[in-house]
């Protein structure tokens, strides 16, 4: 469980296939001082997407975290987009009386999307992004969500686009400053949305 408030920026140190053409990821640290904290096989997210640690190490004075993602994970999240030196946001698990400060967040990506345009308007950044028909009834103004792991409100919504607002500390410490026009990223829509509907189904 997470809530959406990225933690670190990492760097991809290096990426490759085995021989199932699962993905191995190493993704490189500045903090590593982490890493009596980290477990082999605790969760992190990994621009939104929640990862399991397979194996951990120093080089250099840097936490290199390696991660294995499956045909899955490749299928349905921008992790098969990713290349060496992209800066991945993270977040560790949420721990019991952590505080919340953004919203719950699974680490479960829904679907990816375009970035259709990038605006700044004075100190701020206007992200607009394309509108998928799959997860449009879960996209409401001013309710939550989580691009690339970090939680977020939905400022606008248009017949096949919305958008949302990315403040300096935002923009300054995360992934956001980046991505550019044409990129895609991860979502994933409110976990009260997702179970409402759930809900609502099965009673009809």
């Amino acid at each position: 469980m997470f809530t959406g408030i990225v933690s670190e920026v990492g760097y991809i140190s290096n990426i490759k296939k085995n021989d199932n053409s699962d993905l191995i990821i190493e993704i490189s640290i500045n903090h590593h001082n982490l890493l009596p904290t980290l477990k082999i096989g605790c969760s992190i997210s990994c621009n939104g997407i929640c990862l399991t640690l397979t194996e951990k190490k120093i080089i250099k004075d840097k936490l290199i975290a390696s991660f294995q993602a499956s045909k899955e994970t490749q299928n349905k999240t921008t992790i098969s987009y990713w290349k060496l030196n992209q800066a991945i946001n993270i977040e560790f698990s949420l721990k019991i009386g952590d505080e919340i400060g953004g919203h719950m967040v699974l680490g479960h990506i829904d679907t990816i999307v375009k970035v259709i345009n990038i605006t700044q308007i004075d100190e701020s950044w206007v992200f607009t992004f394309e509108l998928p028909i799959n997860v449009a009834k879960h996209i409401a103004t001013k309710g939550s969500i989580t691009i690339n792991g970090t939680s977020l409100t939905v400022n606008n919504i248009d017949n096949d686009t919305f958008s949302v607002n990315i403040i300096p500390h935002t923009y300054q410490n995360t992934n956001f400053n980046e991505i550019k026009v044409n990129d895609m990223v991860n979502i994933e829509i409110d976990m009260i949305s997702r179970y409402l509907e759930r809900l609502i189904t099965n009673n009809e």
